[in-house]
């Protein structure tokens, strides 16, 4: 069986309405807002990928479950992929600074 890349877009709208239990107009309304961007194939059929399809469930988690606003949403979704993002810069600097502490160290014992 052949395994489909996180980010390749598959889905219809259709399926990917039923996936996460809301009709094809919400997600209409997502896209329209900015929350999720699907790929348009040559005929200009919406396509999400499963990448797309775990970003709804997370919206629908924010609006159902905890009652934010679309607004809010959007900037808890922006600020989750900063802080991921800054998350990775600070692993990167702490592995360069035990890199470089290393070769000090190294050096040091010359």
């Amino acid at each position: 069986m052949t395994s489909i890349p996180h980010d390749e877009p598959v889905f219809a709208i259709s399926v990917v309405a039923r996936m996460v239990g809301v009709h094809q107009q919400t997600l209409r309304s997502y896209e329209r807002v900015g929350l999720v961007l699907p790929a348009r194939s040559p005929g200009n059929t919406r396509l999400y990928s499963q990448r797309d399809v775990e970003r709804l469930m997370q919206v629908l988690r924010l609006v159902n479950d905890l009652g934010v606003n679309l607004a809010g949403v959007d900037v808890i979704l922006r600020m989750t992929l900063q802080i991921e993002q800054l998350q990775r810069e600070l692993a990167e600097a702490k592995a360069e600074i035990r890199r470089l502490a290393e070769a000090t160290a190294g050096e040091a014992g010359s």
